[in-house]
């Protein structure tokens, strides 16, 4: 019966209503979901998955590959039937799982999840931040690694985003820095829907979109009808065509196309269409109402040449690598090294080691000490590019000798993302996902609020991020409360998968650098200090290698300890002088420096109690921050010195004081957790 209904139908109507009624159905049969984009958007999915789409489903990690964005990842339906269509790893059976656990279909698309998808979208606008990272990526390995006759790295990256996407602030400041940059491989489809969850767009969002995006600075065109075939593959020809800007194709489509009494309306956006009506959709467009999860034969085979065309293009790349090793056998040397983040050998000797300040020696900032350890530590890792939020001079995240990366100058490795914050960290992420880059990205610790969504997805995404975080504490001074963090310690430390390591001295400073390159699977989170310190005699006490472990022995009591006080970055400095002071009383006093709560809660049992014995209840924590959380170090007898409210603006070391961040209140909460 479904032959006969669909043996009058062109292969393409074919294979595009079943992209339609396999999303329908996964929706339907869920309970949840969002069919109405697949509906509409299935016509511009085939075009280019079919058409233009450069990918491998037998290896989706081939690096020559186009990359493949849903932005608007609320329509993950749309991208799982064409991963299971085109012979991706994504049997049948996901699709009948969509949304239930353990599967490889979840609501929104996860990058570490499923074998094709690039970068986990749902949250909007971040998909579109993380493509323009991953059109750097491209152009960065280009220009490292690209000879004549040997064009490897010549890939597009496309995205479909939504209304959504466009109205969410991320993808502004993505946009107008990708204009800027000139990112000519870009190519991004705008659903222009006219619907959105509340209802007409038209309630919250009247703009000139295409009117915004020549503004950045993209080349910007326009399809009129979604199921217009050959004017889609015709605006992505002309988009491809344009090498010196990004182009965003907008495309007028019917959300929940082909629903008689849904299409159009918001009642097609977030929720199923309903037993009744997906059967009403499904006999409106000629399509078998009494089969589910229907893939004609003629349709599979149609999208499942991608198996074949992909491997041939891969096959034809990999040629070219062979020819390229052998041309340029240290190049090729250093391009696999690159592609999987391989640090040279030696590279630990590039690490500097500074000398302990002495009674009238000069104190340095961890952020300096952390400057000063990237300019040698980045030329010899080569993959590790970055910069800053327009903060470069107070992040000291630039290196001496990389030129900034420009439109004009795609040899620069240094980037001036300007005050766009979430802008830096989606496409940092995006660098990331591309492969063969690890990027850093500074600002100061209290804007970490404006890229935390970027960061908790660097962090369920495994992506080896490095955020530098300065400007960490009331310490900074006189800037005054709007830019002292006091809250943000502790919202880091809450992010799963985001290592946290605030260094309590430069040589400190330097091995967080050597945790951070070595780390693959997630991101790290250095948090440097404005103002200066003193530099830690490591020959009276422990070295700093410790850091690794997340906290250790710093310095020793005499005999067996009375009291633990444990200290993080600036304040461990008090902690130390406090020891001394309560030895003077007879009270034994143990120091541990904690730079990461991460890092230790990674180490056994017993090394943990080892650092912190049970013992010993008599424990006290300072760290210039809000003190939740810290109960679980100090326990029930001990006590914990911080910063519960916001900060004032006056001298850096004058608001220390006043908040009783000094030696002198941690021995004294010492003295009285002793007594009990």
């Amino acid at each position: 019966m479904a032959t006969d209904l669909l043996e009058e139908t062109d292969i393409e109507t074919q294979t595009i209503n079943t992209i339609r009624f396999l999303s329908a159905d996964a929706v339907q049969r869920a309970e949840s979901g969002h069919p109405g984009t697949p509906m509409g958007l299935a016509p511009v999915a085939y075009v280019l998955w079919k058409r233009h789409l450069r990918h491998n489903p037998s290896d989706p990690e081939w690096p020559g590959r186009d990359r493949f964005v849903l932005s608007a990842g609320h329509a993950s339906m749309l991208l799982y039937s064409l991963l299971h269509l085109t012979g991706y790893d994504l049997p049948m059976e996901e699709l009948k799982d969509f949304r239930q656990w353990g599967s490889q279909t979840p609501g929104h698309p996860e990058a570490h999840l499923t074998d094709g998808v690039e970068t986990t979208t749902g949250p909007l606008g971040q998909g579109f931040a993380n493509g323009i990272g991953m059109a750097i990526a491209e152009r960065l390995l280009a220009d490292e690694f690209n000879e004549e006759g040997f064009p490897l790295f010549d890939h597009r990256t496309y995205a479909i985003c939504s209304d959504g996407d466009l109205m969410e602030g991320i993808s502004q400041e993505a946009a107008s820095l990708a204009g800027h940059l000139g990112l000519g491989t870009l190519t991004y489809f705008f659903d222009d829907n006219d619907i959105t969850i509340d209802g007409s767009t038209d309630l919250a969002f009247t703009e000139d979109v295409a009117g915004r995006f020549e503004a950045y600075g993209w080349h910007v065109t326009y399809v009129e009808d979604a199921n217009d075939l050959s004017a889609v593959d015709a605006a992505i020809e002309e988009a491809n065509a344009v090498s010196e800007k990004p182009s965003l194709i907008g495309v007028k489509s019917h959300i929940g196309y082909g629903s008689p009494n849904k299409q159009d309306t918001a009642a097609a956006h977030g929720a199923p269409l309903g037993e009744e009506e997906v059967r009403l959709a499904k006999e409106a467009l000629g399509w078998p109402t009494d089969e589910r999860f229907y893939v004609p034969d003629a349709a599979r085979e149609h999208m499942r040449e991608a198996v074949a065309e992909g491997a041939a293009l891969q096959e034809e790349w990999e040629g070219r690598l062979e020819e390229y090793e052998e041309a340029y056998p240290e190049q090729a040397a250093r391009l696999e090294r690159w592609m999987n983040r391989g640090l040279p050998e030696g590279w630990e000797e590039a690490l500097p080691t500074f000398e302990a300040t002495a009674e009238t020696g000069e104190q340095m900032a961890t952020r300096k000490a952390s400057g000063l350890t990237l300019e040698e530590l980045a030329p010899e890792v080569g993959y590790l590019i970055g910069g800053s939020a327009d903060l470069t001079g107070s992040n000291k995240t630039d290196v001496e000798g990389r030129a900034d990366f420009q439109k004009d100058r795609p040899e620069g490795r240094y980037f001036r993302f300007g005050v766009r914050e979430h802008a830096m960290a989606g496409i940092s992420n995006g660098m990331a996902l591309h492969g063969g880059i690890q990027p850093y990205a500074g600002t100061f610790l209290i804007f970490s609020d404006y890229l935390r969504p970027s960061l908790r997805l660097s962090a369920l995404m495994e992506q080896p991020v490095v955020y530098v975080f300065t400007h960490d504490s009331i310490g900074l001074g006189e800037d005054g409360p709007t830019h002292q963090p006091v809250e943000h310690l502790m919202a880091l430390r809450a992010i799963p998968g985001v290592t946290v390591i605030r260094p309590a001295d430069a040589n400190e400073a330097v091995q967080a650098w050597a945790a951070a390159v070595t780390r693959t699977d997630g991101p790290t989170a250095l948090v440097l200090t404005r103002q200066t310190l003193p530099t830690v005699d490591r020959a009276e006490l422990t070295t700093a290698e410790g850091l690794h472990r997340g906290a250790y022995i710093l310095r020793e009591a005499t005999g067996q300890p009375d009291a633990v006080l444990i200290g993080t970055g600036s304040e461990v400095q008090h902690a130390l002088q406090a020891a001394r002071q309560l030895e003077e009383d007879g009270i034994g006093a143990r120091v541990v420096s904690m730079p990461s709560w991460e890092l230790f809660e990674a180490q056994s049992e017993t090394y943990r109690r080892k650092v912190l014995p049970p013992s010993v209840g008599a424990r006290v924590s300072i760290e210039a921050g809000v003190t939740q959380g810290w109960a679980r170090y100090v326990g029930p007898e001990g006590g914990a010195i911080g910063v519960d409210r916001f900060g004032a603006s006056a001298p850096g070391e004058t608001v220390m004081e006043k908040y009783g961040l000094t030696a002198e209140r941690v021995a004294e909460e010492a003295r009285s957790a002793v007594k009990g």
